[in-house]
């Protein structure tokens, strides 16, 4: 029983003094190993009775266990140890400057798009969102405008492989106004909005092949003249500032009547007359009209029951008025040097 104390004893003293996994791993050999005090002892006990044989080797076990304890206790610590002087060492100063992190922008027109529905959305309207390959039929023919009606010519252009298919890009974002008539299988009131992009034969400064539009469509019983004119009037004063006036102007378009062109006083000189608006003080931004009784009823819709309005703008070109833009080009040029500078527009 001495000697077992005495070796443990030692065992305790030459644990305690490694630094190294390498010498614990040697001092570990030593008292643990093959060759070790206790594994001599060991061989000794086939010369003890039984009852000795359970006693010594209960003892010299609850040693061997000991010091596996005192290794594994010292091995954490000597790791330990070498984790923090590595963290020490290689630490890093939280406190410097970091690289300076590219902020995402968004594009104008997603700008204009969100603040358009912001406000429709604010005066009861839904945001209706239709396809941009339509049929003939919904692109002019349920808009009455049959087939070889005059009015088509400067949108009948993009069709996909040949006139005959009768499938092509939509001209107009009115397309989704006959489908949401469609959808409506009660044939009750309507009140939506239809942001979305449209193609047409144009290509110039101020006109693109593709453009965004937004159509606001309302049908019910005993609308009139006067509710188109009091929603514009509101909308125009939201984007373009209160002190905005708005003018009707008689007008013709196939799928409303009577039907209106409408201007806005000139937001760079407020009325007065400049280059931008051709010294008239006038800048016509949408076409209105109320929803001709043709369209009415090729919908389903009880054309003396229900009345509607239509208006509709091209987003871009409210972009080009509230920022600036020179050519509308520019606006699908996808230069990240135009899309940044947006963020300081806003905030001015």
């Amino acid at each position: 029983m001495k000697e077992l104390e005495k070796i443990l004893e030692n065992a305790k003293n030459e644990i305690s003094a490694c630094e190294k996994s390498a010498d614990l791993a040697n001092v570990k050999a030593k008292y643990l190993g093959k060759k070790s005090e206790l594994q001599e002892l060991l061989s000794k006990m086939k010369d003890m009775t039984v009852e000795e044989k359970k006693t010594i080797g209960k003892e010299i076990n609850e040693v061997k266990q000991s010091i596996n304890a005192l290794v594994e206790n010292k091995n954490k610590e000597i790791e330990d140890k070498i984790l923090n002087e590595k963290l020490e060492s290689e630490k890093i100063d939280i406190t410097l400057p970091s690289k300076k992190l590219r902020r995402g922008s968004k594009h104008p027109m997603s700008r204009m798009v969100e603040e358009f529905e912001d406000i429709f959305v604010s005066m009861g309207y839904t945001v209706y969102e239709g396809l941009e390959i339509e049929s003939d039929e919904n692109c002019f023919q349920k808009l009455n405008l049959p087939i070889g009606h005059p009015a088509r010519d400067a949108q009948d252009t993009f069709y996909l492989e040949n006139e005959i298919d009768r499938f092509l890009l939509r001209s107009q974002t009115s397309t989704a106004q006959v489908r949401a008539m469609e959808e409506n299988k009660e044939k009750g009131p309507i009140r939506i909005v239809c942001p979305g992009k449209v193609y047409r034969r144009d290509e110039d400064a101020t006109h693109s092949h593709q453009f965004m539009q937004i159509e606001g469509l309302v049908i019910d019983e005993n609308i009139s003249m006067a509710d188109l004119k009091g929603t514009l009037e509101l909308f125009c004063k939201k984007i373009l500032g209160e002190k905005t006036k708005v003018r009707f102007r008689p007008s013709y378009f196939p799928f409303t009547e009577p039907s209106v062109e409408v201007d806005v006083t000139c937001f760079k000189c407020g009325g007065k007359g400049c280059n931008l608006c051709k010294q008239t003080g006038w800048i016509e931004v949408l076409g209105a009209g109320m929803v001709h009784p043709n369209v009415l009823e090729m919908s389903g819709y009880d054309s003396k029951k229900y009345q509607g309005f239509a208006f509709g703008t091209g987003i871009d070109r409210f972009a080009m008025f509230k920022y600036g833009i020179p050519d509308i080009r520019t606006i699908y040029g996808n230069d990240i040097r135009f899309i940044e500078q947006f963020d300081r527009k806003d905030e001015d």
